[in-house]
């Protein structure tokens, strides 16, 4: 049968081609699943791959890049403390562990087939707590001033008279390391050494900076502070233009090994403001250059449910440079501050 020319039905042999087709489409449809599952897999696996390129990129920004000055020095413009390490800052003297003695009742109790030594209140009332203990090596330039105009909250600029010191420190890496040793009796004891040729990790620099004034009527402590206004003048002076590090930018780095090869050292500036022009004598202490420190608990003011430090006192090993500046408050001049004061030494190692 026709209408216009046209047959009304389609013949068997169309129908088949029907069939055909959508048999074809299902291959073509799982084709194009397959060919997208694989690009799937490829597209997360380069989604991966950035994300470890990403940590890798981190941990290269982590470790400092030396930043050597532009210029070189004379002789002895350069002060380096090298690291002073002491055998006794790897371990703690004999301490209760007051967190165990005192912190958990009814420790007291007879043993029927051990010694008394072996309970838990006994080797808590004998504790030594031993570490691995590292250094950075300090160099300095002389402690300079600058007159540069400090932006002030009101908007306007001030000009101050700003005390800095330029610095550079070093990782020599060889810290000084605890190594357990038995005897013929297999007991464990420790000795302390450095160990030649072995790795040593890149150390992170937390400085605290902290200026002393020793002889104004009233004892005064400046702590450094970052003043951007003065970062290039300071940078143009000291080194020729090279970038030096505040005392925040310092501590996002790692500060690699210096070898014979490759000298990783890291150039710093510190800076003061309103330093009492009077100060004849002062002193610079300088935390964060080794890991070695102290503590102590003071009985009176243990407390379980407390925080450890309402009783418990930190004091840090530091080292200590003294000056001195014969002058007055009149036409403060730089060429009046000389590293030493009379009748001190030049710089020594302290806990504080």
């Amino acid at each position: 049968m026709r209408w216009n020319g046209k047959p009304l039905f389609q013949p068997a042999g169309g129908f088949r081609m029907t069939l055909r087709t959508i048999r074809t489409s299902w291959l073509l449809l799982a084709l194009t699943l397959v060919l997208a599952s694989s690009a799937m897999s490829i597209s997360l696996a380069e989604v991966a791959a950035p994300e470890q390129a990403q940590d890798a990129a981190q941990d290269a920004i982590r470790l400092a890049q030396a930043n050597p000055p532009n210029r070189k020095f004379a002789d002895g413009v350069l002060t380096t403390v090298p690291m002073q390490y002491e055998a006794k800052d790897t371990f703690s003297q004999t301490e209760q562990y007051q967190d165990i003695i005192k912190g958990i009742p009814n420790l007291k109790w007879t043993p029927n087939f051990m010694s008394e030594s072996r309970t838990l209140e006994a080797m808590a009332s004998k504790v030594i707590f031993r570490r691995d203990v590292w250094g950075l090596e300090f160099s300095f330039k002389p402690v300079r001033m600058l007159e540069v105009g400090v932006p002030q909250p009101s908007g306007k600029l001030q000009k101050k008279l700003i005390w800095y010191m330029v610095y550079k420190v070093t990782n020599h890496g060889e810290p000084l390391r605890r190594v357990p040793v038995k005897d013929k009796f297999d007991n464990v004891r420790y000795e302390v050494k450095q160990i030649e040729g072995l790795p040593s990790a890149p150390i992170r620099f937390f400085p605290r900076f902290v200026l002393e004034a020793q002889d104004t009527k009233v004892k005064k402590e400046y702590l450094d502070r970052i003043i951007p206004a003065a970062m290039e003048a300071i940078s143009q002076r000291e080194t020729g233009g090279t970038k030096l590090y505040n005392s925040v930018e310092i501590s996002r780095f790692d500060i690699p090994v210096t070898t014979e090869d490759q000298d990783n050292s890291i150039w710093g500036v510190v800076m003061w403001e309103d330093v009492d022009p009077e100060t004849d004598f002062f002193s610079i202490y300088i935390d964060g250059l080794t890991n070695a420190f102290r503590w102590s608990d003071k009985d009176e003011q243990y407390d379980a449910s407390a925080d450890p430090l309402t009783y418990r006192q930190y004091q840090q090993k530091t080292l200590k440079l003294n000056f001195w500046r014969p002058g007055d408050r009149l036409d403060e001049n730089e060429r009046e501050i000389r590293f030493g004061a009379p009748g001190q030494v030049d710089y020594e190692w302290i806990f504080r």
